[in-house]
């Protein structure tokens, strides 16, 4: 009897075992747009054009950072701040550069990262990207709008008669309470709620809001370059780098997060007019007028003022106020509530989009994935984006867990990045060469692997100043498995928008965001892996029932996008 029993409770458990290992390990199969059924049920609406996707783009990514970022990693870079831009800026070019691929490539659908994911490599693999994204998403929208209700609050205590009259729990920092295990602010739940009731209302309306506000905020940063030119001092600018490029280049790693956003214009694709055309535009556009303007105010900020003067909570304001122009801080402070509203905006934008695209794949319950019949917004799941970000707005300090954030992005962003190199080859099983011992897809993966390791590695061998022999290995290693990567995969070009040097750019891109996951804190380790672990349990208690083809129980409208020829 109880051989029998430990047999079936083995039986059980190998059967259970090779479930899960079969769900997994699903792919989603890449379709052309036309090819899309529409059943019944609401979808998306084609309203942005690619000026809103360029706007879009720019809200996302310049918020209160140009205003304070920009001095903080000046007083160690000096005006090297300008190239530590420049760096970050090319760095992310690498990733816009896959992300514009993919967006022209793919059927015309929400999903982004996960969409990518789950198409190039397995469903497993997808659900993660996303929890690890999305974790990024909610911490973040619940800290933008704290700042934006302190900024809101700044703005009108510009102004005698609102002088000193709000509380702490109003919009400045807010109330501790129990220890400061609570910390109410009233202010920034009201501000997720204004925006996430534009965003419920129709995405029209909301890119016409963020189309205002974004434009404000670029009007605003060019007054503040052109009327900072007239008081530069040139002899501020040397020494350019006083102390050396290694600061140059951490600084690059800091300010490397002040481009991410332009992935949020891939997620907006099921929404876009044209998407295999504007699409890459608009990734690629928005992040070259970002770095043009944050290069622009890194030399105007560092040639205003010695680096060592600039302050680390408004520099930009301090500068003005410095050279007699006091005027100016009212504009920095409207340009910061501006930039915030338009990130904070797109940040829960995008979160609906990704929330949409995972109920419809079943691997969330199918309420997020219904979409309003008459306003065509994905309703509930925009309202459950607001509600966490109010909730962790309104009762926590998460500004103390910003040292755990930027783990989602970049992850996202390397595995978008071996997306293109998958897939960019012909055939998954055919055609290839391979060998005895594993197949030749598995030896690509594996090549993949290594050159994130490598860079994994590097990173930890800069951060620790350790041996820059031990660094030049771990760089030769890549560039091996990189020229392994290239010769022994065949390779096909896409149809649209084609990143350049495949696979040798989407491998750089790789190296450097692990390089950049080397630097983060390391709780920010512990969380990449703790959340890890904690989606697997997730994927495996509810994902593997509900995902593939038993989602099929819910149909979805898709618009069909215009054919570019």
């Amino acid at each position: 009897m109880g051989g029998s029993a430990a047999v079936e409770g083995s039986s059980s458990s190998s059967k259970y075992s090779s479930g899960f290992l079969a769900s997994a390990l699903r792919r989603k199969s890449l379709r052309r747009s036309g090819e899309l059924r529409t059943q019944n049920g609401e979808g998306l609406v084609r309203h942005l054009g690619v000026f809103e996707l360029l706007l879009l783009g720019i809200g996302a990514s310049i918020g209160a950072g140009i205003f304070v970022v920009t001095g903080t990693v000046a007083r160690d870079a000096g005006p090297g701040v300008t190239i530590s831009f420049v760096l970050a800026g090319a760095a992310c070019a690498l990733n816009a550069l896959c992300y514009a691929e993919l967006a022209s490539r793919f059927p015309a659908v929400v999903g982004g990262a996960y969409l990518y994911s789950y198409t190039a490599f397995n469903e497993l693999t997808a659900f993660l990207v996303f929890t690890q994204l999305m974790l990024d998403y909610h911490i973040g929208a619940a800290s933008i709008a704290r700042s934006l209700a302190s900024y809101v609050v700044s703005l009108f205590e510009l102004f005698p008669p609102f002088k000193g009259i709000f509380p702490s729990w109003i919009g400045h920092g807010g109330l501790e309470i129990f220890g400061g295990v609570l910390s109410i602010n009233i202010l920034a739940p009201i501000l997720l709620l204004i925006l996430t009731v534009i965003l419920c209302y129709g995405v029209k309306e909301s890119s016409a809001v963020n189309s205002f506000m974004t434009s404000l905020k670029v009007i605003i940063v060019i007054l503040v370059i052109f009327a900072g030119a007239f008081k530069v001092d040139v002899s501020n600018w040397s020494p350019f780098a006083p102390n050396g490029f290694k600061a140059v280049v951490t600084g690059a790693t800091v300010v490397f997060f002040a481009y991410v956003g332009f992935d949020a214009v891939a997620n907006s694709a099921e929404e876009s007019k044209k998407p295999q055309r504007d699409l890459p535009i608009g990734i690629l556009g928005s992040l070259l007028v970002c770095g043009l303007l944050y290069v622009c105010v890194c030399l105007v900020l560092t040639g205003m003022v010695p680096y060592k003067f600039l302050g680390e909570d408004a520099p930009l304001a301090e500068a003005f106020n410095a050279k007699g122009m006091p005027y100016i801080s009212i504009l920095i402070s409207i340009g910061a509530v501006a930039g915030l509203t338009t990130t904070l905006l797109v940040g829960l934008y995008v979160q609906s989009r990704l929330y949409l695209g995972l109920g419809r794949d079943g691997m969330l319950p199918l309420i997020f994935a219904k979409v309003h019949p008459t306003r065509h917004t994905p309703l509930h799941s925009q309202i459950w984006v607001g509600c966490v970000a109010g909730v962790l707005g309104g009762l926590f300090n998460v500004h103390e867990l910003s040292h755990i954030l930027s783990v989602g992005s970049l992850t996202g962003y390397s595995v978008v990045s071996a997306c293109v190199v998958v897939l960019r080859w012909k055939d998954m099983t055919a055609g290839q060469i391979s060998t005895r011992y594993i197949s030749s897809w598995h030896e690509g993966v594996l090549c993949l692997l290594v050159v994130g390791c490598c860079g994994f590695a590097s990173g930890l061998f800069y951060r620790f100043n350790c041996s820059a022999v031990l660094i030049f290995i771990a760089v030769l290693i890549a560039i091996l498995v990189a020229v392994a990567l290239h010769f022994r995969q065949n390779y096909e070009e896409p149809t649209g928008f084609s990143c350049p040097v495949v696979p040798v750019l989407p491998t750089v891109s790789i190296f450097v965001n692990i390089f950049l996951f080397a630097q983060l804190h390391e709780e920010a380790w512990i969380r990449f892996v703790v959340l890890s672990i904690i989606s697997v349990a997730i994927y495996a208690v509810y994902g593997q029932y509900n995902a593939g083809p038993a989602s099929s129980r819910q149909t979805v409208i898709y618009q069909q996008a215009p054919s570019l020829d």
